[in-house]
């Protein structure tokens, strides 16, 4: 595992075979770089399942001026368990800016391809269905190939 440089992120993930989704919930991260002039970030969430034919893509609202933000929200993707094996959750984190591109502070990846407690969680998500299982992850500083 790499250091806590860009901060850590604590998720949720339950596969509901009664919904046939994945529920992904974003619970907060820690100790996220401070991007701007005032030593703060103003951290959001982007996510998205790959492959995913809805081509869905999620964000969490922004926590304004915050290192160790809150969000404490729930996203669905409808997909076949059987699917599961074959995808991978995406997460990325940023810096809102307005008038020019946003930070990007770090990001997740979540799947097959996983390794350690990545890996220990999404498998535990598809062996143990309609259950929350819950991960503290370090979030890595190589964005995730588009």
């Amino acid at each position: 595992e790499e250091g806590w440089t860009h901060g850590q992120i604590l998720i949720t993930l339950c596969y509901s075979t009664r919904r046939k989704a994945l529920i992904v919930g974003i619970v907060r991260c820690n100790n996220l770089l401070p991007m701007d002039s005032n030593g703060f970030s103003d951290p959001f969430v982007k996510l998205y399942l790959r492959p995913d034919h809805y081509h869905r893509k999620y964000k969490t609202c922004v926590k304004w001026k915050n290192l160790n933000p809150i969000f404490n929200e729930e996203f669905v993707f409808e997909t076949k368990m059987t699917d599961l094996p074959q995808q991978t959750l995406v997460l990325t984190v940023w810096d809102k800016d307005y008038g020019k591109s946003n930070d990007y502070l770090g990001c997740l990846e979540l799947g097959w391809k996983s390794k350690g407690e990545r890996l220990r969680q999404w498998v535990d998500m598809i062996k143990f269905p309609d259950h929350k299982h819950e991960g503290l992850h370090n979030l890595c500083e190589e964005p995730p190939p588009n």
